[in-house]
């Protein structure tokens, strides 16, 4: 058997608001905005590729309490880039909330930051070299 991840669902409060924030603040490509008629299939990507995201409204009080959680409180993503500095600085400019400073691990340049939705995600820049 051949598999891959090509998806993971993330539970959000609005459709067009995670649009804003992921294609207009991030710069990731919309991929996919289908009516569905109560609901839509929406997916983006970074882009450079990778696992999509399929932008999930939350229906109900359950799905509600999990938007910005879906991991408890774990950083729940990790967007790698090929220029740290560059992309840490563009995205505090566009007014990102980091959650720390830069460090610097043995795997690479590392910061905490969340979406506008409260998930934690890593901004990775690989190790030089």
């Amino acid at each position: 058997m051949t598999s891959r991840i090509s998806a993971l669902a993330l539970v959000v409060p609005d459709y067009d608001a995670a649009i804003a924030f992921y294609v207009g603040t991030l710069g990731f490509r919309l991929v996919e905005d289908i009516d569905q008629g109560r609901k839509r299939w929406v997916t983006v990507e970074p882009s450079g590729g990778g696992v999509r995201l399929v932008l999930a409204r939350a229906e109900g009080p359950m799905q509600q309490a999990a938007i910005g959680n879906q991991a408890g409180g774990r950083v729940f993503l990790f967007l790698e880039t090929d220029d740290f500095a560059r992309d840490h600085a563009a995205m505090r400019a566009a007014g990102v909330a980091f959650e720390e400073e830069p460090r610097h691990e043995s795997y690479g340049s590392v910061a905490v930051w969340r979406d506008p939705f409260g998930n934690r995600w890593d901004l990775i820049g690989p190790r030089a070299g």
